[in-house]
C-alpha cells in the first residue's frame, strides 16, 4: 500500500508541473532588440551567470545549462505606461514582435565582459546618482529572459532607487518533476558564484550598500552564499560589510536546515526579512516531494517554535497570507501586490532604514501590510 501511494503522489505532481507548463508567451527570440517608443519606460538589468550561452536562439541569449565560468550581459528592458498595464505583472507579448505600447519588449542587450561589467556599474551610478545595490536571484522554472523581465517589473514597480544587478542561475525553466531536481542541482552548482559576485560588488567604489532579493528556490543559492561568506569573513570585513540587507520571498528551504544556516551565520550576516504565505501551492507541492518537511516560505510564524525563534534571530516577517485576493498567485505575491509590500521596501531602502529595524517605536510589519491593503480595498 506504501509503494502504491508513493507512486500515486509521484504520479500526480508529475501531472501538477505538466499541467503548469501552458504559458501565453513566446517560447524563442523575447530578448531581440527592438526600437524604442516615446512614453515607455526603460529599465537597464546588469546581469551576472552560471548558464552557458544560447546556440540556438539568439533572442535568448543564455540557457538552461551549466557553464564553467560566470559569463555577464547588459539588458535593457520597455515596460508600456502604467495605464496599458496591471501594475505587479510582466505583460508578455503573445507573439513577436510586441508592441511596445502594451508590452514588455527589448531594447538593448549584449554580451559584456567582467570588467565592462564593473565599468558599466560605476557609469550607471554616476548618471543617476545611485549607490545602493539590489542584487536578484530567481527562483525555479526560470528562463533567463523570465528572469530579465521579472526584475525588470520588481524595480520599475518598486521604484527603489537601486542599481539592478541580476545573478541568474541555470534554471531549464521546465514545470517537471526532473526539471525541479535538475533546477536544485544547478542552485547547488551557482552557489560559490553567487558569494563571489557579492564580494566582487562590495569592492567597487561605486557602491555603499547591497541588499540581496531571493525568491523561492533562488533562496538556497541566496542562503548557501550567505553561509559561505559567514565562513570566510574576518572581523574587520563584518564592520565594513556592504551587504545590508537580505529578502527572502517564498523560501523552498528545508525549515530545518534554515535554523542551521541561521545559526553557522551568527552575526556574521546581513539583516534579513522573510516574505511567507500558508497558501502557496508550490511550497506546498514542494513539501510533498521533499517528505513533508515544512518549506520556510509557508510557516505560520505566529505559531510555536517559530515565533520564538525568528524573533530571537531578529528576522523580520511579513505575512501575506492575508493579503490573499481571488485568482491570485500567493507564490509571486510580493512582487504582484507592489503598492503594500514592493513599496515599503522601496520606502525603507530610499529613506536609509533597514529593512529590519526593532525599537518601541515600530509597529509590527504584518499590521502595516493589513492597513495599506485595507486602504486600496482588498
Amino acid at each position: 500500500m506504501k509503494r502504491t501511494r508513493r507512486i500515486f503522489v509521484v504520479s500526480a505532481i508529475s501531472i501538477a508541473f505538466v499541467l503548469g507548463a501552458c504559458a501565453g508567451r513566446p517560447s524563442q527570440g523575447v530578448l531581440v532588440p527592438m526600437a524604442t517608443v516615446e512614453g515607455t519606460s526603460l529599465v537597464p538589468i546588469f546581469a551576472a551567470t552560471t548558464r552557458q550561452r544560447s546556440t540556438t536562439d539568439p533572442g535568448e541569449m543564455f540557457s538552461g545549462q551549466r557553464a564553467v565560468d560566470v559569463s555577464y550581459a547588459a539588458i535593457t528592458v520597455s515596460i508600456p505606461p502604467d495605464a496599458s498595464r496591471k501594475i505587479g505583472e510582466v505583460q508578455w507579448p503573445a507573439s513577436l514582435p510586441g508592441d511596445p505600447h502594451l508590452n514588455f519588449t527589448t531594447v538593448s542587450a549584449g554580451y559584456i565582459d567582467k570588467p565592462t561589467f564593473a565599468a558599466s556599474i560605476a557609469a550607471y551610478a554616476k548618471q543617476t546618482g545611485r549607490s545602493k545595490v539590489l542584487v536578484f536571484v530567481h527562483g525555479f522554472n526560470n528562463r533567463f529572459d523570465d528572469a530579465v523581465y521579472r526584475f525588470a517589473q520588481i524595480v520599475h514597480d518598486s521604484k527603489a532607487p537601486v542599481i539592478p544587478i541580476l545573478f541568474t542561475w541555470p534554471s531549464r525553466g521546465e514545470l517537471r518533476l526532473r526539471a525541479y531536481t535538475y533546477d536544485r542541482e544547478s542552485a547547488n552548482y551557482s552557489r560559490d558564484a553567487l558569494e563571489s559576485l557579492l564580494s566582487t560588488l562590495a569592492a567597487y567604489p561605486s557602491v555603499t550598500e547591497i541588499s540581496l532579493l531571493a525568491h523561492s528556490m533562488g533562496n538556497w543559492v541566496a542562503l548557501e552564499a550567505l553561509r559561505g561568506r559567514s565562513i570566510r569573513q574576518t572581523t574587520a570585513s563584518m564592520r565594513n560589510d556592504k551587504l545590508k540587507n537580505a529578502l527572502l520571498v517564498a523560501p523552498d528551504v528545508d525549515v530545518d536546515v534554515f535554523r542551521t544556516q541561521i545559526e553557522r551565520m551568527g552575526a556574521a550576516r546581513p539583516r534579513i526579512a522573510l516574505f511567507v504565505s500558508q497558501d502557496d501551492d508550490a511550497l506546498s507541492l514542494s513539501k510533498t516531494i521533499w517528505g513533508d518537511v515544512p518549506r520556510l516560505g509557508d510557516i505560520d510564524p505566529s505559531q510555536e517554535p517559530y515565533r520564538t525563534e525568528l524573533g530571537q534571530d531578529k528576522i523580520l516577517v511579513f505575512d501575506l497570507t492575508r493579503l490573499a485576493t481571488a485568482g491570485d498567485d500567493a507564490h509571486d505575491r510580493a512582487f504582484s501586490d507592489v503598492t503594500s509590500v514592493m513599496g515599503m521596501i522601496q520606502q525603507r531602502l530610499s529613506q536609509g532604514q533597514s529593512m529590519t529595524d526593532h525599537g518601541t517605536g515600530v509597529r509590527n510589519p504584518l499590521d502595516q501590510i493589513s492597513d495599506q491593503a485595507a486602504a486600496m480595498g482588498k
